[in-house]
C-alpha cells in the first residue's frame, strides 16, 4: 500500500481502555485519589489534550475559622494540565457558598460578573485561582464529575448528527444540551436538565464535549473511559470504507520536510509584531490526510469547534498554493490578507468591554502535500497548537462520518477568545525571558564553551541546535538540556563544520525545528601546537579547515537565514576566537594565523552584514582548560612542552599567573560573553572583539 492510498482511508479513532490500578489506589485518601484519576485522564491523549478537561470531587474538610466539617469542592484550577498538576493545581472552593453564589445571578448576560465572585468563595486561601468551568463542576449534585473533551466525543459534538448519534449509541442514559458558552449559564442550563431527567448519567455539551458523574473516583473513571471507547467505535464504524474528506487529490510531497525547512524562515521573517516567532512543522497522518483532500479548503476555511481547540488556533487557518511557496511576494500578500481578515473579524465582533486587538498573524499554516506548520511566541506554544489543531482534524473527519461539521459561530468564537476571563489568565503571566522567540545554532555544542554558551542561551529562554561531530557527545548534552530546560527548545545535530552538506543538513534542522536562524555561535574548533619545520603540510590544513574554512562555510550557510530577520531587529553571529588571534603565540603558526583569519573574517563579514541588521562580533578567550576537550588532548602537552612546564601539575598554574588578573578563565565566562554580543544588549555593537583571557596585554586590540 503506497502513502497516498493509506491516506485515503478514514484514520480510526483510539479505543481507550482502563488503566485504573487498584494496588496503588488502594493507598490513597480521597484528594491523592482525584489527582490519581485527573492524572490518569489527563496522560492519554486519547481522554483530552494537553491542559484540556476538568475533574472535581466534593470532598470534607475543616474549616480553619470554625474548626467545623464543611464540603469543599477541589476542581481543576484555571490554566493547569490534568495530565501533569499536583495537588496545588486544584481549586478548593467552599461548596456551600458556591451554592449561594446564584443569588447573585442575574440572568444569561452575567457570567463575567459571575466569575468575580469566585474568588470570595475559596477555601483556605488557596491561591489557585478557579476556571470558567467551576459552576460545571458545583451545581451537579454529584460527588466526582468528570468533563473532558477527547476528538471522537467532539466529533459527535460538532456534527449536524451528533445528537441522533448520541441517542443511538447510549439510548437515552446520555443527554444532549446545544452549545451554550461556558460559563454560570452553562451550569445552571446543565443542572435544570439534570434534575428534569433524573436518570441520565452524562450529557454531550454541543460544541464542549462530555461531563459524566458517579459516586467514586474509580467508577467515575471508569464512566469516562467507557463513553469515550462507545463513541469511538460508533465513528469508527461510520467511516469504515469511507475516504476521509472526499478522498485524496494532493499526495504527499516526497520533499516536504525540505519544503518546510525552506518555507517557514520566510513566513517567519515576514511575520509582524512586537515578538519574533518560533515554529513547528508536522506532516503526520492527519496533517496529510487533511491538507491533500477534496475537502480541504471548504473545512479549513469553517475553523475549529471546541473552545479549547479555538484558544489555541485562531479563528481560521492560513493555507497555501503548494506551488507559490517561494515566492516572497505571495507569501507576503497571503499574511497581510490574512492580518486583515482578522482585523476585519475583531471589528465585526468586538464588543464596547473587549481587549484591545491581539497579534493578527495566522498560528496555524496549512500546505497540500507539506503539512502543518504552526507559529507562536515560544516553541511549547507552537508545538501545541499544531497538536491542537491535528485534534481539531480528527473532529472534523469524525462529524463528516455522521453528518455534517459545525464550527464555532464567529461570534461566539470571538467572545471565547477575548473572554475578559481570559485576557486575565493572560495579563497574570510573567514577562517572556530576554531571549525567548530567539533561534540559535551553537557549534562545537557537545564541548565546554559550546556547551555552557548554549545553556547560557537556554536559560534566557532561546532555542538551539546543539552541532558537533561527535555524535554520542552532543547526544548526550542535548538530553541533558532537555531535562534541565524542556524537550522543545533543544535539539542535536552531528556535523563536521569542514563538510559543506553537514552544516547545511545542521542548518535545514534548525529551520525546520524551529522557524529559521537568529543567533549563530561558531565555536567548533582544534588546537595543535608545533614548531615551523614540524608544522606539516596536514597539521597547516587541518587548522585552516576547522578554524577558517569551517567558520566561513556556517557563517555561509547560515547567512540566507539570518538575513530574513533584517524587519525584526535583525541577527548575530559570535565566533569564538583567541588570544593566539590577535597575539602571536610559540610554536602555534598554524593554529594562531588560522584562528586570525577567522577573526579578520568576522570584521569583514560585519561590514557585509550591516545592511541586513546581522552582526558579527569575536570573543577571543585564553586558556580555557576547565571542561574542554581540547586541552585534554595533545594540546595540553604541546603547550607545556612549548613553555618547559608539567603538563599535569604546572599548566593551569602558569596561565593563571601568566594573567595580569592572576584568574582562571572558565567556559562560564566565555558563555556570559557571547550572551552580550548576541543579545539586545549590544544591539549596537559589530565588527568588536572581546578578549576574555583575565588580561593580556599582548592582546589589546589595537
Amino acid at each position: 500500500m503506497n502513502a497516498q492510498t493509506a491516506l485515503s482511508a478514514a484514520t480510526p479513532f483510539a479505543v481507550p481502555a482502563s488503566r485504573w490500578d487498584q494496588s496503588h489506589a488502594a493507598g490513597l485518601g480521597p484528594a491523592e485519589l482525584l489527582l490519581y484519576r485527573s492524572n490518569l485522564l489527563g496522560s492519554d491523549l486519547t481522554v483530552t489534550n494537553f491542559g484540556g478537561g476538568n475533574t472535581s470531587a466534593k470532598l470534607t474538610g475543616t474549616d480553619p475559622l470554625t474548626g467545623e466539617a464543611v464540603q469543599v469542592l477541589w476542581v481543576k484550577g484555571s490554566g493547569g494540565d490534568i495530565g501533569s498538576m499536583q495537588l496545588d493545581g486544584f481549586a478548593t472552593l467552599y461548596q456551600d457558598k458556591l451554592l449561594g453564589l446564584e443569588a447573585h445571578y442575574a440572568g444569561p448576560d452575567d457570567d463575567d460578573n459571575m466569575v468575580g465572585y469566585l474568588p470570595h468563595c475559596t477555601f483556605n486561601l488557596n491561591g489557585r485561582a478557579a476556571s470558567i468551568d467551576t459552576p460545571l463542576h458545583a451545581l451537579l449534585p454529584f460527588a466526582h464529575v468528570d468533563h473532558v473533551h477527547p476528538d471522537a466525543i467532539i466529533a459527535l459534538a460538532a456534527s449536524s448528527g451528533g445528537e441522533a448519534a448520541t441517542r443511538a449509541i447510549w439510548g437515552g442514559r446520555i443527554g444532549w444540551l446545544g452549545w451554550k458558552r461556558p460559563g454560570y449559564t452553562l451550569g445552571v442550563t446543565l443542572r435544570d436538565y439534570v434534575r428534569a431527567n433524573p436518570g441520565v448519567e452524562g450529557v454531550m455539551l454541543a460544541g464542549h464535549g462530555v461531563i459524566c458523574w458517579a459516586d467514586s473516583a474509580q467508577a467515575c473513571y471508569e464512566h469516562t473511559i467507557a463513553l469515550i471507547a462507545d463513541a469511538a467505535r460508533y465513528l469508527n464504524a461510520a467511516q469504515a470504507g469511507k475516504p476521509a474528506f472526499g478522498g485524496a487529490i494532493v499526495p504527499p510531497h516526497p520533499d516536504r520536510a525540505a519544503i518546510a525547512a525552506d518555507l517557514m524562515p520566510r513566513l517567519r521573517g515576514l511575520m509582524t509584531g512586537a515578538r519574533r516567532k518560533l515554529g513547528h512543522f508536522s506532516d503526520d497522518a492527519e496533517a496529510l490526510e487533511f491538507t491533500g483532500s477534496a475537502d480541504f479548503r471548504r473545512l479549513s476555511a469553517l475553523g475549529t469547534s471546541c473552545p479549547d481547540h479555538f484558544l489555541r488556533t485562531k479563528i481560521a487557518p492560513l493555507t497555501l498554493d503548494p506551488a507559490r511557496l517561494t515566492d516572497d511576494a505571495y507569501l507576503a500578500e497571503q499574511l497581510a490578507d490574512y492580518r486583515a481578515m482578522y482585523a476585519a473579524y475583531y471589528t465585526r465582533c468586538k464588543r464596547a468591554s473587549s481587549p484591545a486587538m491581539r497579534d493578527p498573524n495566522p498560528v496555524v499554516v496549512l500546505v497540500p502535500g507539506v503539512g502543518r506548520i504552526t507559529f507562536a511566541t515560544d516553541r511549547t506554544t507552537a508545538r501545541l497548537a499544531g497538536e491542537f489543531y491535528g485534534n481539531a482534524i480528527n473532529v472534523m473527519r469524525g462529524a463528516e462520518a455522521i453528518g455534517d461539521y459545525i464550527a464555532l459561530d464567529e461570534q461566539e468564537a470571538f467572545d471565547i477568545e477575548y473572554w475578559l476571563l481570559e485576557e486575565a489568565k493572560l495579563q497574570r503571566m510573567p514577562a517572556p525571558k530576554p531571549l525567548v522567540g530567539r533561534i540559535a545554532l551553537v557549534t562545537g555544542g557537545a564541548g565546554g564553551i559550546g556547551a555552557a554558551t548554549a545553556a547560557r542561551l537556554l536559560k534566557d529562554g532561546a532555542c538551539v541546535l546543539l552541532a558537533d561531530r561527535d555524535a554520542a557527545a552532543v547526544e548526550d548534552v542535548r538530553a541533558g538540556f532537555a531535562r534541565a530546560f524542556g524537550q522543545d527548545v533543544v535539539r542535536a545535530a552531528v556535523c563536521d563544520v569542514t563538510d559543506e552538506a553537514q552544516i547545511q543538513a545542521a542548518i535545514d534542522l534548525c529551520a525546520r525545528e524551529f522557524g529559521g536562524l537568529d543567533i549563530l555561535v561558531a565555536n567548533a574548533g582544534i588546537a595543535s601546537s608545533a614548531a615551523i619545520e614540524d608544522t606539516t603540510l596536514d597539521l597547516w590544513n587541518r587548522n585552516y579547515d576547522v578554524l577558517a574554512r569551517g567558520y566561513f562555510l556556517t557563517a555561509r550557510g547560515a547567512w540566507p537565514l539570518l538575513k530574513r530577520m533584517a524587519a525584526q531587529g535583525g541577527s548575530a553571529v559570535v565566533f569564538i576566537g583567541s588570544k593566539n588571534g590577535v597575539a602571536a603565540a610559540t610554536n602555534a603558526s598554524a593554529y594562531a594565523s588560522a584562528k586570525a583569519a577567522a577573526n579578520h573574517l568576522a570584521r569583514c563579514l560585519a561590514l557585509e552584514g550591516a545592511p541586513a541588521g546581522i552582526r558579527v562580533n569575536t570573543v577571543n578567550p585564553d586558556a580555557v582548560i576547565c571542561g574542554s576537550r581540547i586541552w585534554d588532548g595533545d594540546w595540553r602537552k604541546e603547550r607545556a612542552g612549548a613553555h618547559g612546564i608539567d603538563p599535569g601539575s604546572e599548566l593551569e598554574e602558569h596561565y593563571r599567573q601568566r594573567s595580569m588578573l592572576k584568574r582562571d578563565v572558565l567556559p562560564d565566562d566565555i558563555a556570559e560573553a557571547v550572551y552580550f554580543l548576541a543579545s539586545e544588549m549590544s544591539a549596537k555593537s559589530t565588527g568588536n572583539m572581546i578578549n576574555v583571557d583575565a588580561g593580556n596585554a599582548q592582546a589589546f586590540t589595537r
